[in-house]
């Protein structure tokens, strides 16, 4: 399975993930989780996230996804780092 990100394991339940600006929109698929997590953003050039049954919104604050939860970014015009703590249920 091709993911559309690069990732950095930064501990046990903690991850660097860099999306590209290269990347085709095609490639960001709505998408759901097995567990809990937080997303943290590190660099961002207008990207977005959308929550099943929500508007997008500017990723700008921390944001939180519960597991089993529909969603996506939206790409923008550079790149995108975000930093992810998953949480085991």
């Amino acid at each position: 399975m091709n993911l559309p990100f690069t990732e950095k394991l930064l501990g046990s339940n903690q991850y660097l993930r860099e999306f590209s600006a290269d990347i085709d929109t095609h490639e960001l698929e709505w998408h759901i989780d097995r567990e809990d997590r937080t997303i943290e953003v590190i660099q961002n050039d207008d990207w977005h996230i959308q929550l099943d049954n929500c508007l997008p919104k500017l990723l700008k604050e921390n944001v939180f996804i519960p597991k089993e939860t529909y969603h996506r970014v939206i790409k923008g015009s550079g790149n995108l780092i975000v930093k992810i703590t998953k949480y085991n249920n």
